[in-house]
């Protein structure tokens, strides 16, 4: 049940990036980016965005390339920024799938929530300890 609600859910952020010519990876990548406290370079925003997805860093690489290419991020010295357009497009994007959470996620009583949050933990604790002794 979890994969198939956290595929659901996927489903209706990726019609939304869809619509704006914006990949699920780009969004992170980019979203990153965007809330980090001082510009990043771009192995901080390769690292940051394989701890969230266990992506490839080489595909990561080129997300972020990608991202350059639509002017989303710039290079400034050795870091990458966020451009305004980048900032907008981040904005538009939580904008447009806020109503959607919204209600996805209703009527659901704060202590489930609770409880299905510290499930989600859990399982993204051990599944991370596993994929650590696959990859070591």
């Amino acid at each position: 049940m979890l994969g198939l609600a956290h595929y659901a859910a996927r489903g209706v952020l990726e019609h939304v990036l869809a619509q704006h010519g914006t990949t699920f990876q780009q969004q992170i990548a980019l979203r990153a980016a965007v809330t980090a406290e001082a510009p990043q370079t771009p192995e901080e925003l390769v690292a940051q965005v394989r701890g969230s997805l266990k992506a490839d860093p080489a595909d990561i690489r080129a997300t972020l390339d990608e991202l350059k290419a639509r002017e989303l991020l710039v290079e400034d010295g050795a870091h990458l920024r966020p451009t305004e357009a980048g900032r907008e497009l981040l904005a538009t994007l939580a904008a447009t799938t806020a109503p959607l959470s919204a209600r996805v996620w209703s009527g659901i009583p704060k202590e489930d929530l609770a409880v299905a949050g510290r499930v989600l933990a859990l399982v993204t604790e051990r599944a991370d300890a596993e994929l650590a002794a696959l990859t070591a």
